[in-house]
Formats: structure tokens, sequence, C-alpha cells
């Protein structure tokens, strides 16, 4: 299908962002200001480009199509728009450090999602604040609670590094082409560790609610209990890691070439749990038992 004379490319995983109610309602998410380095992931036809670029002086994209690139050359001066070119899945974001943090939003191709949201997590000590468009089913994968089905890896390793809210779900019919699937906007933003990590909200249905303030956003978010800072982080993440090799198995399972079953009971973390019953929180403290234990 055909947008603006540009083919929609699959392999880029490519749907445009047409509807203007829901373009205006991102923005305004956003809020983006002149004191911030904004940086755009996949700007495509300029959806999200045009009205950022009406309220900011300067902005940063990451795009790989070069078709696109072209267009954007064509269309917005350098001192307006830098264009990096190349897969955001290897960009270096830490390279567009200033003096303040930095804010990054896209609409994400879904075929890529996951992969560059552990990749983002790498520079989360540089930003302020990422919103993203996503798969909505990978956006309740991210904001889940423990004890649901949704609950995975990517909910342990993005809740403890983000406090994330789903602000509004976007419906097929807002893109050109059409994806198959609802699409939901996440707000991420880095959590100083040794805070508490909170619970998300739910999204908003519909794209004519008007968008709540970031206090009365937080002020929903359930209290939640303190989280610690993981001592080793790559023990941290290999510990989710063989929890959730296999999901449908028990801890006692799972983790035995870690942990033994009076171990975890000890951590009051019950053996007989499986991945997904167990909270972030469960996860740090059982990373640092054998942080220390092997010390």
């Amino acid at each position: 299908m055909s947008h603006q004379g540009h083919i929609a490319r699959k392999r880029f995983g490519q749907n445009f962002l047409v509807a203007q109610g829901v373009i205006k309602n991102i923005i305004d998410a956003i809020a983006p200001q002149d004191d911030e380095t904004v940086v755009e992931i996949g700007p495509g036809l300029g959806a999200l480009t045009d009205p950022l670029l009406q309220r900011i002086r300067h902005l940063h994209v990451v795009e790989i199509d070069r078709d696109l690139i072209a267009r954007l050359r064509a269309r917005y001066p350098s001192e307006r728009l830098t264009i990096h070119e190349g897969d955001a899945l290897k960009f270096d974001f830490g390279a567009l450090k200033s003096d303040g943090r930095l804010k990054i939003i896209g609409n994400l191709p879904y075929n890529i999602s996951s992969p560059l949201l552990f990749h983002l997590v790498e520079f989360a000590p540089l930003v302020a604040e990422m919103y993203f468009m996503l798969q909505k089913e990978v956006v309740d994968r991210m904001v889940a609670t423990p004890g649901t089905t949704d609950f995975g890896r990517l909910s342990v390793m993005l809740q403890y590094r983000y406090q994330m809210d789903c602000l509004f779900v976007v419906p097929p019919e807002s893109f050109n082409p059409a994806p198959k699937v609802d699409s939901a906007i996440v707000r991420m933003i880095p959590r100083n560790l040794d805070t508490p990590v909170g619970a998300d909200v739910q999204c908003r249905l519909s794209t004519a609610d008007p968008l709540q303030s970031r206090e009365a956003m937080l002020h929903e978010t359930p209290a939640a209990p303190l989280l610690n800072r993981a001592r080793d982080e790559s023990q941290f993440a290999n510990v989710v890691l063989a929890a959730f090799s296999q999901r449908r198995k028990m801890l006692r399972n799972t983790l035995r070439a870690h942990v033994t079953d009076s171990e975890l009971s000890g951590l009051n973390i019950d053996p007989m749990a499986r991945a997904e019953d167990i909270g972030v929180a469960d996860y740090v403290r059982l990373s640092n038992y054998l942080t220390e234990r092997s010390a």
C-alpha cells in the first residue's frame, strides 16, 4: 500500500500513523521542551516529526529506510533536524548525551520492539522519559503484575528499570496500512533504584479522552514495596532468564542449578511457585543473595 508515494515495507514493520487526534494526544503527552534533547526513533513520513518541530527548535531522528531519509532531508533543514541513518537496535544513544537528559519517543516497529526495549535499558541513566507506541499486547506484558499470564521476563527486566504507565489505546484504523491489532502508548520513566516500583494504570480505551496530567497519572499508581538495587545486574538478569526459561515449571526446577528449596524458603519465596508468581523485588532479593553467597 502506498502513502504519500511511499510503499510501506514489511521488513521494516512500517505502519504510518495518520489519525490527527491520536497525533495531538501523543504530542500533548510528550510535552517536548527546547531544553531537552528529543530523539525520535523511526520518524517515517513525519507524522510526529512535524508537530514536534512546531514546539521545539531541534530534533534528532534515527531512521533505517533510505527512501524515508531522503524525504526527511528534502523536507527539513539540517539545523532543525539531525538525521542518524542506521538501525536503532545498534544505535549508541549515549552519543547524544548533552547537558540535559534524553527524551526518546517513537512509533516502534512491531518486529523489533522487544529487542529495542532491551537495548535501550543500557542507556536508562541518560534518559529523562521515553514514550513509545507499541503493539498493545507488548505494552500489556510490560506493565503486567505478578500472578498474571502477561507477567514475564520483559515485565521484570523493564519494571526493575522504569516506572511505566499505559496512557491510551490506539485502534488499527489510526494507521496506514492498518495493522491487525490494537496499539498502545506507554510512558517509561527511569527509576532511581532504592525507590518504590509502582504498578501500571489501565490504558485509556478511547483516544478522544483527554490525557490526564503527570501528577494525576502518578497519583493513580498504587503504592508498591521498596525495591533495592541488584548488586550484580548480570546475576539478576541470569536469574530472571533461568526462571522464565520454562515458565510452566516450578522455581524449584528452573532454579535448581542456582539455589536450593530451603534457600528459597529462607528468602520468603515459595519453591513451588512459578516464575510469574513472584515480583520484581523477589528477583532482586534472590539475585543479591546469590551474589553475597558467591563472594
